[in-house]
C-alpha cells in the first residue's frame, strides 16, 4: 500500500511539470496568433515604401491574415473536435509555419498578400485546437477554470508584444526579420507538442456540415473585408456595400442553414446563454479598444510627432509593464470574486483608461509622461482583468466534445470586435471622439456585466 502511495506521488509530481510545460507551450502559440496579427501595424510605412504600395493595399496587406483567420475560425474549431486537439493543432501549425516562412521571402506584394492569407489559414485551425488539447491537459473544471483566466490575458499580451517587438526588430533588421517569430514559435511546437501535449480523442461519427462551413467563412470574410475599406471609402460607395451587403445575406444563409442541419456547425443553443454571450461580447469590445488605441496612438506618435518606429514601440513598453501586473492578479481575483464581477471592474477601468486618452485627443502639445502615460496604464490594467474574466464566462461549462467550438466562437469574437467596431469608430471622426465613443462602450457593457453576469451558466 505503501509502495503504491509512493508511486502515485511520484507519478503526480513528474506530471506537473509537463502540465507547466504544455501550458507553456500552448500559451507562447496563442501569443504568436495574436503577435502575428499586430506585427506589420508599425512597419506598415516601410513595406509600403519599399514595395511602392498605395492605401489601398496597405490596408489589405494588413487586414488580410485577420481576414482568413476570423473567416475560418469556426470550421477550424469544428475539426478540431472532430480529427481530435493535437492532430489539428499541428496541422494546423504547419500552414501557419510554413507561410511565415515563405513572407519574408516575397519578392512583391501579391507573394506577400498570399503568405499572410495563408498564415490566417493555420491560424484559424491553431486557435480552436490549442483549446481543445488545454482542456485535455487540464480536466479537472477547477484547474481548467483558472488556466481559462490566464488565458485570456495572452491575446491582448501577444498584440501587445506584436507593437513593441515589431518596431524593434525593424529597426534592427528590416520589416522582413518580423516574421522570424512565427517561423521560430511553429517550428518550436511542432517538436515539443509530442513529447509535452497528450493526445485528444477524435469526434468519430460527426458531420461537417460543409454548407454552413461555406456560408461561415464566405460572410464573415466579405462583410469584414467591407469594413476594412472604409477606413479608404465611404460608407455607401460601392467597394465598401458590395462586399458588406454580400457578407450579411451569406451571414442570414448560414443562420437559415444551422436551425435546419442536424449537426451544425455553430448549435443555436451554444449562443443562448446569457453569461456566455455577455463574456464574448467583453471578449470583442476588449479587443476592439486595444486594437483602437495600438493603431491610432502609433500613427500620432509617427505622423504628428515624427517619432521613429522603435521610439514609437518604446511608448508601449509601460502598456506591457501593467498589462502582465494586472494579468498576474486575475486568477486569484476571479477565484475570489468570480468572473463576473472581475470583467466588470477590469472594463470600467479600461473605460476610464480610454477616457484620459479621449480628453488628450493625442494632440501634439499633450506631454507624454503625464498626458498619455496615465491612461496607457489604466486601459491595459482593466484590458487584463477583462480578458481573463471574459474567458471564463465564454468557456465556462462547455462540454469536452465542444471545447474545440468554443475556442472557434471565442477567437471570431476576439478577431471581429476589432474590425467591426474600429470602422465603426473611426467613421465618428477625430481621435478624441472614437476614444470617448470607445470608452462610452466599455462603461455600458461593465454596468451590464455586473448586473447580469451573476446568473448560473447552464451546461450544454
Amino acid at each position: 500500500m505503501q509502495a503504491t502511495r509512493t508511486r502515485e506521488r511520484d507519478g503526480a509530481t513528474s506530471h506537473r511539470p509537463r502540465t507547466r510545460g504544455g501550458f507553456v507551450l500552448l500559451g507562447g502559440v496563442q501569443m504568436t496568433l495574436i503577435f502575428t496579427l499586430a506585427a506589420l501595424a508599425v512597419p506598415l510605412p516601410r513595406i509600403g515604401a519599399e514595395l511602392h504600395l498605395d492605401r489601398a493595399d496597405l490596408i489589405l496587406l494588413s487586414a488580410a491574415y485577420g481576414l482568413t483567420f476570423a473567416g475560418l475560425l469556426l470550421l477550424g474549431g469544428r475539426l478540431a473536435d472532430r480529427l481530435g486537439g493535437r492532430r489539428a493543432l499541428t496541422a494546423g501549425l504547419l500552414v501557419f509555419g510554413t507561410a511565415s516562412a515563405l513572407a519574408p521571402l516575397a519578392p512583391g506584394y501579391e507573394a506577400l498578400l498570399a503568405a499572410r492569407f495563408g498564415q490566417g489559414v493555420g491560424a484559424a485551425l491553431v486557435a480552436p485546437a490549442a483549446m481543445a488539447v488545454l482542456r485535455a491537459l487540464f480536466p479537472e473544471p477547477a484547474a481548467y477554470g483558472r488556466a481559462m483566466a490566464t488565458w485570456g490575458g495572452l491575446s491582448v499580451l501577444g498584440a501587445t508584444a506584436g507593437n513593441l517587438l515589431s518596431g524593434v526588430i525593424a529597426a534592427i533588421t528590416s520589416w522582413r526579420g518580423t516574421f522570424a517569430v512565427p517561423v521560430a514559435v511553429a517550428l518550436a511546437a511542432l517538436l515539443l507538442a509530442p513529447r509535452l501535449l497528450p493526445a485528444t480523442p477524435t469526434g468519430t461519427n460527426r458531420a461537417l456540415d460543409l454548407p454552413g462551413a461555406l456560408l461561415a467563412t464566405a460572410g464573415i470574410t466579405l462583410a469584414s473585408y467591407g469594413l476594412v475599406l472604409t477606413d479608404a471609402h465611404p460608407w455607401g460607395s460601392a467597394p465598401v456595400l458590395a462586399p458588406l451587403l454580400a457578407g450579411l445575406v451569406l451571414l442570414a444563409g448560414f443562420a437559415a442553414v444551422e436551425r435546419r442541419t442536424a449537426d451544425p456547425l455553430l448549435p443555436p443553443d451554444f449562443l443562448r446563454d446569457g453569461r456566455r454571450l455577455l463574456g464574448l461580447a467583453a471578449i470583442g469590445l476588449t479587443a476592439a479598444g486595444t486594437a483602437t488605441v495600438f493603431v491610432l496612438l502609433s500613427l500620432a506618435l509617427q505622423e504628428r510627432r515624427d517619432w521613429s518606429a522603435l521610439l514609437t514601440s518604446a511608448a508601449f513598453v509601460p502598456f506591457a509593464v501593467a498589462l502582465l501586473g494586472s494579468g498576474r492578479l486575475a486568477g486569484p481575483l476571479i477565484g475570489r470574486y468570480g468572473p463576473g464581477r472581475v470583467t466588470g471592474a477590469g472594463l470600467g477601468t479600461a473605460a476610464a483608461g480610454l477616457g484620459l486618452l479621449a480628453a488628450t485627443g493625442f494632440d501634439t502639445s499633450v506631454p507624454y509622461a503625464y498626458g498619455l502615460l496615465p491612461g496607457l496604464l489604466l486601459l491595459p490594467a482593466g484590458g487584463a482583468l477583462s480578458f481573463a474574466g471574459a474567458a471564463v464566462l465564454a468557456t465556462d461549462g462547455v462540454p469536452a466534445h465542444r471545447t474545440g467550438l468554443a475556442g472557434g466562437v471565442l477567437n471570431t469574437a476576439m478577431e471581429l470586435g476589432p474590425t467591426v467596431l474600429f470602422a465603426g469608430l473611426l467613421t465618428l471622426g477625430g481621435d478624441a471622439v472614437s476614444l470617448a465613443a470607445a470608452a462610452a462602450l466599455f462603461a455600458a457593457l461593465a454596468a451590464l456585466t455586473a448586473t447580469l453576469a451573476t446568473t448560473t451558466i447552464r451546461t450544454k
